[in-house]
């Protein structure tokens, strides 16, 4: 096949994904049931039957994965006195990006005297991945929230070792309006040399980080600092009880995470989802 020299050639560009889903549930008769359900592109919710006054909701990357120039966005409204629990079906993988950057943001809104767990299992980063994160919540001045974040530089079982990538995380919770937790996390692109400083990895390779907003948090202080032992720390303040646990794989980060959303999230404990 010859293309006439009068047309111009098209440049092939590589197929980017985009996936958006947004959940708002509503209290009827005592039970948390969905209100409002979106979906688009390669985001899908799932929804398994739970013998709770909870909702479950699970959140799918139907691509797979994510590379640079993808795009991903959740959005879940949790109106007064219902609870909700969300999860991943899997560990979200974050692959080489050959150009641009993985983007990823979360909405969270939370009713008064409502609850609501956001429990992702982890992100794996890859060799040469690239991604933007950002996580945005607003709460009622009654509400409860536990929040969970854990991150992979590479799979240890696999023989995976992240010497570049670039990985940006942020965070912000608001509670009546007023801004109450910021955090602006970001490695790489020297990802290598920043995993082996003692003062951030000390050559640890996975971490996770969990955020309890609960008038009462202060009670699971000492509890969760057993839990979470030297490989990290826990402290409390001003109504936020805050972990960060470091290890030198995922399989071991998970030894102490679950324990620690179990003791966190009480009732509801871990989503089935996680040992599947």
């Amino acid at each position: 096949m010859s293309v006439h020299p009068s047309v111009p050639a098209i440049e092939a560009k590589p197929q980017r994904a985009f996936g958006s889903a947004h959940l708002a549930v509503k209290p009827v008769s005592g039970r948390t049931r969905i209100d409002t359900l979106y979906q688009e592109g390669c985001a899908k919710l799932l929804l398994p039957e739970i013998d709770d006054r909870s909702l479950e909701a699970v959140m799918v990357n139907t691509s797979g994965g994510l590379t640079g120039g993808d795009e991903m966005r959740w959005r879940f409204d949790v109106a007064d006195n219902c609870q909700a629990q969300v999860t991943t079906q899997a560990c979200e993988r974050i692959y080489k990006a050959s150009a641009n950057i993985a983007d990823v943001a979360s909405i969270l809104k939370v009713g008064e005297r409502a609850s609501l767990a956001w429990l992702p299992q982890e992100t794996i980063l890859f060799e040469s991945s690239a991604m933007k994160r950002t996580l945005t919540v607003d709460l009622a001045e009654t509400s409860r929230a536990l929040i969970l974040e854990p991150v992979v530089f590479g799979r240890k079982a696999m023989g995976e070792d992240v010497r570049t990538c670039l990985f940006r995380d942020r965070w912000r919770i608001r509670r009546e309006g007023k801004l109450i937790h910021a955090e602006d996390f970001t490695i790489g692109p020297d990802a290598a040399s920043m995993l082996a400083r003692p003062a951030l990895f000390g050559g640890m390779r996975t971490m996770a980080t969990v955020l309890l907003l609960d008038a009462d948090a202060e009670r699971h202080l000492e509890p969760s600092r057993k839990i979470v032992g030297t490989k990290g720390g826990v402290s409390f303040w001003s109504g936020k009880l805050l972990a960060r646990l470091v290890d030198g794989d995922a399989y071991s980060l998970r030894k102490r995470l679950v324990p620690l959303i179990e003791l966190l999230n009480e009732k509801a404990g871990v989503p089935k989802v996680w040992s599947i």
